[in-house]
């Protein structure tokens, strides 16, 4: 288990089901943070992916923190609610016993999530390679003016453009990151990968829905500090002359599914798009 320690409605949550665990004679652990706040065993976090399943309790921070483990090993996550806009936790605090019912009985429905490798290559070399499952972006560090990003695809040059970065996301990223830099919304069951620039000083520059075989290339004209993350969370510095790769990752994130329909339903609800407008007559 892991838990957003900040939030008291979380552990206690988080808590329960030790308790529902225990009583069915189930092993269980967390991380040594959530541990302490839990009262359960610890373990190291890189050892959590072991487990038969991961269970998270918090936003999607905190799953997408157990799917940088969890992927390696193909893990499956069950995502429990108790962020702000929660795209891809699906279960709420009150479905947390059906759902590893279900999960137990060999009855729960698994979605494989793409995720995105990248690459980050100096004077020819692969020097670090990442996973993640919501975006890898390249950006200008807070201190450093406007950069121009070359992109290109398949070996193919795509475009040139002046902007504060630029991300490749997956359709599970498309509703975060992506999403705020004015990309497209794309259904996370699909494989694709999506190209988006961040604040483009160009209006001629759009998001771009690539083939999910594509390989993309980034790479800096203008000098500069640059910074290559990963879901926001692996963070690395780049060099003149560096390159980053970003193709689809061979690893996936497998979620326990609780609805088929969650995602319509929550973007219906979070983009209020099912909401009547009332137009008041003069």
């Amino acid at each position: 288990m892991l838990v957003n320690t900040h939030r008291p409605d979380a552990i206690e949550a988080a808590r329960q089901t030790c308790a529902f665990l225990a009583e069915r004679g189930i092993e269980f652990a967390s991380d040594r943070e959530s541990a302490e706040a839990i009262e359960s065993p610890a373990l190291p976090m890189e050892e959590i992916a072991n487990a038969n399943l991961v269970i998270t309790f918090g936003g999607d921070g905190t799953l997408i923190r157990a799917a940088h483990v969890c992927s390696a090993l193909a893990t499956p996550i069950l995502g429990v609610y108790y962020g702000r806009f929660g795209f891809v936790t699906q279960c709420r605090p009150n479905e947390i016993g059906a759902a590893l019912s279900l999960f137990f009985d060999g009855k729960a429905r698994i979605e494989d999530r793409m995720m995105v490798q990248t690459e980050l290559i100096r004077a020819g070399q692969v020097v670090a390679t990442m996973h993640s499952l919501n975006e890898a972006a390249l950006q200008r560090a807070a201190t450093t003016r406007m950069l121009t990003f070359h992109i290109s695809v398949d070996g193919n040059r795509l475009a040139r453009y002046p902007a504060d970065g630029v991300m490749v996301a997956t359709p599970t990223g498309s509703t975060a990151y992506n999403l705020s830099a004015g990309g497209p919304i794309v259904d996370p069951r699909m494989q694709a990968l999506i190209l988006t620039a961040i604040t483009p000083h160009t209006l001629s520059t759009r998001p771009l829905i690539l083939r999910p075989d594509s390989v993309v290339r980034l790479s800096m004209e203008t000098r500069g500090d640059a910074v290559l993350s990963c879901d926001g969370q692996s963070r690395l510095h780049l060099f003149s002359g560096d390159e980053v790769r970003v193709t689809k990752s061979t690893r996936s994130t497998r979620l326990v599914s609780i609805d088929e329909h969650d995602f319509l339903t929550k973007l219906a609800e979070r983009m209020m798009w099912s909401q009547s407008l009332e137009v008041e007559g003069d």
